[in-house]
């Protein structure tokens, strides 16, 4: 089961997603250049602050325990937070945010394997951490970097990733390969993987089935629910719309060697035409 991530710092929201099984909560601090990364684009900045982490908590602990799967142990939903990027004061951060009853920390915006091995230093196995994979310089250094102790899971984000690398469309280092290696990588030092965001099941420019499709195929295990789940007139409920998921993933884990290849090429297709039908980065950035 694909563990879906939520970010929110609404406690009636974490409740409602805690009571279905393999959810996570994402409470997102980040703030540092942020704003100046991702200008000129329609993208969400989060305003969520350290007190909303222990809220967090608090719901959570009030939520039943779900298993995974049929085999696994049933545990309460994590609670993950993404912290800034390495600077002056993230010591007295991750302390913070862990007295706050975090269970994971996620380090965004790293470039060399030094910075993940700073904030592992500064975690000092208190938690398991996340490394948020999302420069080009991440990429590169991967194996010098994917056994730095404490590291639990390595998270592709595709936003600040696709931007970097100059790509017009989120998915594109989807289609051109570029996360092979990396769940390659996890899976061989028995990491979680995941990567991306997930809309809808039949929307998005590029829909959540398809982007399910290619969890499935890369042997994801976390993927982000975009806010598409939340908006006044979506369709269906939030549990409707995750039921829904779930129908999928199962069906789609059926497939044969031979429908993951072909859905895998149709999908690397439709990734390349929607991207061929974007402004570049540069001209985004004049708007």
């Amino acid at each position: 089961m694909i563990e879906f991530l939520q970010i929110t710092n609404d406690p009636a929201l974490a409740r409602r997603c805690a009571a279905l099984p393999g959810m996570r909560m994402f409470v997102d601090l980040e703030r540092h250049g942020k704003a100046e990364r991702q200008a000129g684009r329609s993208t969400f900045i989060s305003t969520h602050t350290l007190d909303d982490v222990g809220r967090m908590r608090c719901a959570l602990d009030q939520a039943p325990f779900h298993a995974q799967d049929a085999g696994s142990k049933a545990h309460k939903a994590r609670l993950m937070v993404r912290v800034n990027p390495l600077h002056s004061g993230s010591a007295r951060e991750v302390d913070a945010v862990l007295a706050q009853g975090a269970d994971w920390l996620m380090l965004p915006m790293f470039h060399t394997p030094t910075e993940l091995r700073t904030f592992s230093a500064l975690v000092a196995g208190r938690a398991p951490i996340v490394a948020l994979l999302e420069t080009a310089g991440a990429l590169r250094s991967l194996e010098a970097w994917v056994a730095t102790p404490g590291l639990c899971e390595v998270f592709v984000g595709l936003n600040d990733l696709h931007l970097e690398l100059g790509c017009r469309f989120m998915f594109e280092p989807l289609a051109l390969g570029l996360l092979e290696p990396v769940a390659a990588q996890a899976r061989e030092r028995g990491l979680r993987f995941g990567f991306g965001g997930l809309a809808r099941l039949d929307e998005g420019l590029l829909p959540g089935r398809d982007v399910l499709a290619e969890h499935l195929r890369l042997g994801s295990q976390a993927v982000i629910l975009s806010r598409t789940f939340h908006r006044s007139d979506a369709p269906t409920t939030l549990e409707e719309a995750i039921a829904e998921l779930r129908q999928a993933e199962a069906a789609l884990a059926g497939r044969t060697a031979q429908q993951v290849q072909a859905d895998r090429a149709r999908i690397a297709e439709r990734i390349a035409a929607i991207a061929a039908a974007q402004p570049a980065a540069q001209e985004m950035l004049r708007k």
